[in-house]
Formats: C-alpha cells, sequence, structure tokens
C-alpha cells in the first residue's frame, strides 16, 4: 500500500474464533474437509506417479485443467468433488504445491497421504465472501460459501466491522479439532511504528519445577490444566482404552465404543491444550509489553526430549525416568514460549535475545564463577567464590540477563559471555558502538 506520504507497512496477523454451526452445517462442513482431504490424496497420487512406474508427472497446469473439469463435469463416481467450492479446491493445490517446495528447501519432509484421523481444514481464501457481521456484544456472524451464516463467538475488534479498526480480512481457514469447528480470519493492517521501548530488561529461565522464573524475582507457575475431575475422568478413560486395546486381536477393526473413547480423550486433551496457550499468551503479553529487552536461553529443545531408549543392541539406561523428564518438559512449552515472545516483542517495539545457556545453573550472577560447588542444593544457589546467595532458578534468571548485555554491548559477540566483567552491575556496557551503547545504557 502506498499513500501520499510513501509506502505504508502491512503486518499480518490471525484471529481465531469457535463457530457453532446448526447440525445440517456441521455435517456439509464435515463433507468439505472430507473432500479437501481425499483432494490431496488424490494429487499426491499424481504427483507421485512416476514413482509407480508412470512415465511422465503430469504438469500443475494439467493438474489445475483436470480439477476444473472434474468439479464442471464429472465423471460417474466423481460427483463428490462438487462438495468443495472452486477456490478451496484451488487453494488445497497451493497448498500441496508448497509442502513440495517446502520440502527442497530441506525445510520439511515430503508430504504424505492424509488418513480418516487426519485434522479437517476447508480454506475461503477471499475475504469478500466471508461478509462478517457482529449480532451482538459477544456473537458475530461469518458467511462460509456452501454452508451460509455461521455464528462465532465475538472477542475482539475486527477491521472492517469494528470502529476504530483499522486495516482488512482477506481470507479465513476453517479447521476441525477435537472441540469443535473454529474459523481463523487472516488479518491485513497497518503496522504501527513504535520507539524503542525504554523499560528495564529481563532475563527468562525456563524450567520444569517453575515454568518461567524471571531476573527481578517472579515466578510464573502454570496452573493446573485440568480440574480434579476431569484429571480422574482422563486417567479412567486411558485405563479403559488401554484394556480394549489390549483385548483387540490383531487384525480386528476398532469397536465404536474403543473410537469413542479416543474421542473423548482427545476432547479432554484438547480442552488441556487451549488453557495452555490462553494462559502462555497472557504471560507473553505482559512480558513483551512491560519490557524493552527479553532476554531467553537458545535452547535445543528437540535434543533434550530426545528418546533414551536407544537400541536393541545398545538399550538405554533411566529410559522411564528420561520419558517422564521428557514428558514435563513438552508441557511447559518452552518452544511456544519462545514463538509468542518473538512475535509480540516485535509488535511491541521491544528486543528479543537468545543467548548461550552453558553453564548458566552453576554461574554466579554476582561474580561470575562458575563452579559445580555453587549448586549443593537443588533449589537454592550458594556461590563458593563470593558467598552469594540466591533462589537457583532467579539467579541462572540473572545469568542470562548478564549475557544478553553483554552480547548487546560487544564484549562478547554471538553468546554473550564476557568473563566476571559481565555479570557485575553496569559493567557490560564497555566497548559499545554508539547506536546499540545508548540503547543499552537506556536499558539499564
Amino acid at each position: 500500500m502506498k499513500g501520499q506520504s510513501g509506502p505504508i507497512l502491512l503486518r499480518h496477523r490471525a484471529h481465531v474464533a469457535r463457530i457453532y454451526p446448526t447440525p445440517e452445517q456441521w455435517a456439509v462442513l464435515n463433507s468439505q474437509g472430507h473432500t479437501a482431504r481425499a483432494l490431496w490424496n488424490l494429487l499426491h497420487e499424481w504427483y507421485t506417479c512416476r514413482d509407480g512406474g508412470i512415465a511422465r508427472r503430469p504438469s500443475v497446469k494439467e493438474i489445475d485443467r483436470q480439477l476444473r473439469a472434474a468439479r464442471t463435469e464429472p465423471l460417474p463416481g466423481w460427483e463428490w468433488m462438487r462438495e468443495l467450492p472452486a477456490q478451496a479446491t484451488q487453494q488445497v493445490l497451493k497448498h500441496y504445491l508448497r509442502a513440495w517446495d517446502r520440502c527442497r528447501d530441506g525445510a520439511t519432509k515430503p508430504p504424505k497421504p492424509k488418513g480418516r484421523s487426519a485434522r479437517l481444514a476447508v480454506d475461503v481464501p477471499q475475504g469478500s465472501q466471508l461478509h462478517v457481521g457482529r449480532l451482538s456484544g459477544r456473537w458475530g456472524q461469518v458467511a462460509i460459501p456452501l454452508v451460509g451464516r455461521v455464528r462465532f463467538r465475538w472477542t475482539r475488534p475486527l477491521p472492517g466491522v469494528s470502529r476504530d479498526c483499522p486495516g482488512r480480512i482477506t481470507g479465513g481457514r476453517l479447521t476441525k479439532d477435537s472441540l469443535g469447528w473454529r474459523i481463523s480470519f487472516r488479518i491485513e493492517e497497518p503496522a504501527i511504528d513504535l520507539p524503542p521501548r525504554i523499560s528495564h530488561p529481563i532475563g527468562i529461565d525456563r524450567g520444569v519445577v517453575h515454568t518461567m522464573v524471571l531476573s527481578d524475582g517472579r515466578t510464573l507457575d502454570m496452573p493446573p490444566l485440568l480440574r480434579l475431575g476431569e484429571h480422574r475422568r482422563l486417567r479412567k478413560l486411558e485405563l479403559r482404552a488401554a484394556r480394549r486395546r489390549t483385548a483387540r486381536k490383531p487384525g480386528m477393526r476398532i469397536s465404536n465404543r474403543e473410537r469413542r473413547t479416543y474421542e473423548q480423550i482427545a476432547t479432554l486433551r484438547a480442552r488441556q491444550a487451549r488453557r495452555r496457550r490462553d494462559w502462555l499468551h497472557k504471560q507473553t503479553t505482559d512480558i513483551a509489553t512491560r519490557h524493552g529487552l527479553v532476554v531467553l536461553e537458545d535452547l535445543r529443545i528437540a535434543n533434550m526430549t530426545r528418546s533414551a531408549r536407544g537400541t536393541v543392541e545398545n538399550p538405554g539406561t533411566n529410559v522411564r525416568a528420561k520419558s517422564g523428564l521428557n514428558r514435563s518438559i513438552l508441557a511447559a512449552a518452552w518452544n511456544e514460549t519462545e514463538r509468542m515472545l518473538a512475535y509480540k516483542c516485535r509488535w511491541n517495539a521491544s528486543l528479543l535475545v537468545k543467548v548461550d545457556a552453558t553453564y548458566s545453573s552453576r554461574t554466579c550472577a554476582s561474580c561470575g564463577e562458575q563452579a559445580t560447588e555453587n549448586r549443593q542444593s537443588r533449589d537454592w544457589f550458594h556461590c563458593a567464590t563470593c558467598g552469594h546467595e540466591a533462589q537457583a532458578d532467579t539467579n541462572a534468571a540473572r545469568v542470562v540477563l548478564a549475557r544478553g548485555l553483554a552480547a548487546l554491548s560487544g564484549t562478547a559477540p554471538g553468546h554473550g559471555v564476557a568473563g566476571r566483567g559481565a555479570f557485575a552491575d553496569r559493567q557490560a556496557m564497555k566497548r559499545q558502538p554508539p547506536p546499540t551503547a545508548a540503547m543499552a545504557q537506556t536499558l539499564l
């Protein structure tokens, strides 16, 4: 977009809302989702036909022509192609080709066929087709092609409908999880050019006992995500599913009762994940808006949660304990915390820095001395050199903050470790480049 004074920077975000279709609309959405899934599998069969012995792979233009012909003049047995809107059909093709592009770039593995248990999704690429409107203070309405007008929960202003909400809705995507259908609005809005936030920096230590510990002494613990009754019901359902899975003979199909048990388990797990995501959104928003500099440890979470089972020739040790630790790390959602802070700090003109996490739990935040003797206790830190005492996670968060300030100051490019001077108060600011020095000095 260009205005009279020059180009206008835009930012793209998404807003997810739960929709409440009628039983008839629910059936149509399910049919469209399975049609999109079957179309994905058909495209995969066409695109990989050369691996099955066919001489030449059809071109993208030929695939697109056949898709259009299949919708307008379907052959006997192919009438199901008409259940999906034309633009949603083209989006399936675009997503499939994009998956191969990401595979060629080395970002993902090759795409695979989708089974009936895969998550259903239907795209509405044109925002003009949605016709979003507001019914009341808590309810809105959106038009879905071949489905009709569906209610959704109104939880925040949307551009084009609410006052003083610039931007526009460019499209949407319908997805189904264990809690039902939801719509993700794609929103394009002007980016607000905020000045750098002037507030004190913060270091964050992510852990298992405490979800996040901040360098100012605050402790953010994730609350129980399931109530006591829900937890008992989940445990009962998991035991029931295990008994039925054990009693089922090899080759037998899953019974309807066992399938309903899995659906009930998935519903509770989805509710747990939604509450976890809600808590993380609130905490990361508060951190990004209150602090001008946020420093995190650069963790390799995939390596940290790797299984210790080993192989038949070389079996692992302490497999059960390592599995419990892996579940605790994944339940704390360290990667999701980092992902949320990355874009929220950018939106709020804050700076996110990631530093090396090596020996941060055994390094003194006061003198910078690193020794194994500093951690005689699991919960308490006592420096054997200078006698500094603090809660262990709080000390680690202060070490992370000091490394971040050292990395910004230029005394330790890369990871922020600059010896003892980098951990002493106001000692990580020497030999700074002029722009970074002014910002870091202001943050202090």
